[in-house]
């Protein structure tokens, strides 16, 4: 079972505290998966479509609880998805027409209402069970494993923004997208999702995504531990080689033995531990010296070798004494 069908399995199972509830939640069924169609003047059936069988369930329930409607239901298998489809339909009846203008779905002398029923929606149960119904007839939420996303595909820009108003009532940011005529009311943040899963009664699968949430956050944490320490040991890494070349070119510009005490030791220590990071190899000496200690005689030595080996540069390409130079200039005799 998906997720989404596990949170509308919980959202079937919840109970409307008034009859009030049950109308805007089934008010909300059929208005957001449910296809109508009319013939002459006042004669109307109702067709709903779902692949979910907890929504199935509950308008089938609540019809019955609420109207004395003859309804018919029938299960198909789709060979290519491998799913059941369920279809119940609500044929040409005196009743349905009277019945669906108090659902707040036909307004009478206007025909098919635009926007949400505001009449159904006066208080806040009312305005819950309303969105219940909307996202168990065409509410999507991903894994929360993997992303933080739900949303409410609707049909006409009325409707999608009395809905998206009516999910801003309960303190939740929602957003409304147009998708290839059709719409969509949708979240991304965190805070968001579980506000309103709590709102509509999923409590049980807003606690699942607490846990997932906590779980991601310490995987997150724990990545970028590693990442961190991977990049500090690729840092002491490099500088562990440049210090062991700046050692090489110590050795050979003025030698080792040449140095003061406290670079012979850092140079020894280099050595024996180039998988230390400085502050470590600092602890290594006898007495221990600082981080800072540490890099100051990297500093030093650094200085040493330069100057030695600009001064034998220097050497190496000032100009040699020519031959009969000085004071004594040679003397020319004419033969």
């Amino acid at each position: 079972m998906s997720f989404t069908a596990e949170v509308k399995d919980e959202l079937s199972r919840v109970e409307a505290p008034m009859p009030a509830c049950e109308l805007a939640q089934l008010s909300a069924l059929i208005r957001v998966c449910g296809t109508m169609s009319f013939r002459g003047s006042g004669r109307y059936s109702i067709r709903i479509a779902t692949e979910t069988g907890a929504v199935a369930r509950t308008v089938i329930k609540l019809t019955h609880k609420l109207f004395d409607l003859e309804t018919s239901l029938t299960v198909r298998r789709s060979v290519l998805h491998k799913t059941r489809n369920y279809l119940i339909e609500m044929p040409e009846q005196d009743e349905l027409a009277a019945d669906l203008v108090r659902l707040g779905i036909l307004v009478p002398g206007r025909g098919l209402a635009t926007g949400a029923p505001a009449a159904l929606l006066g208080t806040r149960p009312a305005r819950e069970a309303f969105v219940r119904g909307a996202f168990m007839a065409g509410g999507f939420i991903a894994d929360p494993r993997g992303d933080f996303h739900l949303e409410i595909a609707v049909t006409g820009e009325d409707f999608a923004r009395d809905l998206a108003a009516l999910i801003d009532s309960f303190g939740v940011s929602a957003r409304v997208n147009r998708r290839r005529g059709a719409y969509a009311i949708y979240l991304k943040s965190y805070d968001d999702v579980i506000a309103l899963l709590r709102a509509m009664g999923a409590r049980r699968m807003a606690r699942v995504v607490e846990v997932a949430r906590a779980k991601k956050s310490v995987k997150n944490d724990v990545n970028r531990r590693v990442n961190a320490e991977m990049a500090n040991q690729a840092r002491s890494t490099g500088a562990a080689a440049s210090q062991l070349d700046l050692i090489e070119r110590a050795e050979r510009s003025v030698g080792l033995a040449a140095l003061p005490p406290a670079l012979r030791s850092f140079c020894a220590a280099r050595r024996a531990h180039p998988e230390l990071s400085l502050a470590a190899l600092g602890e290594e000496l006898d007495p221990p010296a600082s981080k800072s200690a540490m890099y100051h005689r990297v500093l030093r030595l650094q200085e040493i070798v330069e100057e030695a080996e600009g001064e034998a540069s220097r050497a190496a390409t000032s100009p040699a004494d020519s031959l009969g130079s000085g004071n004594n200039p040679t003397s020319a005799v004419q033969i």
